[in-house]
């Protein structure tokens, strides 16, 4: 049975920020609050945490995974970031985008993109996603929670609590969320390129 804590948007409990980064840090698979619908997420290195969220997901270890960070400076010691991209990121975060970078050697193996060695990043515009990576000091490896057979991401804390309290150790209840998922942004060439539009705004990168 997984625990359940209700967190405020604006104001994150901080005694509550930091169980939930002790779950994390123990293994735990959480589900947590971002700026486009819920998230679950682990700890970067836990291998056992990352085969559980591909079971609850139904995906295989070969996804595009992404890292959740807490800033610009954060993501650029996972992903080989140019200028014109580090400006453009700079002038758009935090915010609604996931950004596919080439990996650096920080990124564990399983998490990247085993043809492009490439990983997602963003820097969600959340106050509870933001307290928790500022707590936990690390990024967080996380996919949308898009349960199988399902078009949106789930963001109903509540129907999420119904359907995953058995499979997870935390469902941080941070608000009822849209569903529409981040805009995604590939940086791996020189130009970026405009893989999926969701609720970023895309007209920076066209």
């Amino acid at each position: 049975m997984s625990q359940f804590f209700y967190v405020h948007p604006d104001n994150p409990q901080k005694r509550l920020i930091n169980q939930a980064v002790e779950i994390i840090k123990q293994g735990g698979v959480i589900i947590y609050p971002t700026d486009s619908g819920y998230a679950i997420g682990c700890h970067i290195g836990d291998k056992d945490a990352l085969e559980r969220i591909c079971r609850i997901r139904q995906i295989e270890m070969d996804h595009d995974f992404t890292l959740v960070c807490r800033d610009v400076s954060e993501l650029s010691k996972y992903a080989k970031v140019g200028n014109v991209a580090f400006r453009a990121l700079k002038n758009n975060t935090p915010g609604a985008y996931t950004f596919i970078f080439k990996a650096t050697k920080e990124v564990p193996r399983r998490l990247m993109n085993p043809k492009k060695k490439t990983i997602g990043l963003r820097i969600p515009d959340n106050q509870i996603a933001l307290d928790l990576l500022e707590a936990l000091g690390e990024p967080i490896m996380s996919s949308s929670l898009l349960l199988p057979g399902q078009d949106f991401t789930e963001s109903d804390p509540e129907e999420i609590r119904d359907k995953l309290e058995h499979a997870v150790d935390l469902i941080i209840h941070g608000g009822y969320l849209g569903e529409t998922p981040t805009t995604v942004v590939d940086f791996t060439e020189d130009e970026p390129q405009l893989v999926r539009t969701g609720n970023g705004d895309t007209s920076p990168f066209e």
